[in-house]
């Protein structure tokens, strides 16, 4: 199975620390609150790994989200004009309404799936 420990979509999936797969990746469990959204513990409480590896580390995370973005609205566009049969204005508010009510979860997946880009599973 590919949710498997040991494996990058377990880390992603479960918001686990990509070395050990065992310390929390956010502060919070998954919220709405802007200021808590993407809080990050400093360093892995299981490993040790610090997860800000160096000044702006998470600025990368941006072009995850983006492609995120893309995909979403690609989806979301196809999704309203062929089944729903919207018009194009319509299918764009759509667009915005899912791009907003997803942006926590964008965000927070973009980060982890970023560290995770640059760090790989170890056992101990």
């Amino acid at each position: 199975m590919m949710f498997k420990k040991g494996t990058k979509m377990y880390s992603i999936a479960n918001s686990k620390c990509p070395r050990c797969q065992e310390g929390a990746f956010f502060k919070h469990s998954f919220t709405f609150h802007p200021a808590k959204i993407t809080q990050l513990h400093e360093n892995c409480s299981k490993c040790n790994l610090r997860y800000m590896m160096e000044p702006s580390f998470f600025f990368g995370a941006m072009y995850v989200n983006y492609g995120i973005t893309v995909a979403l609205s690609i989806a979301t566009f196809t999704i309203a004009t062929l089944l729903f049969n919207l018009i194009l204005l319509e299918s764009f508010a759509a667009i915005i309404g899912v791009l907003l009510i997803l942006a926590p979860l964008n965000l927070r997946l973009s980060r982890i799936i970023w560290i995770n880009m640059f760090v790989s599973y170890k056992e101990k």
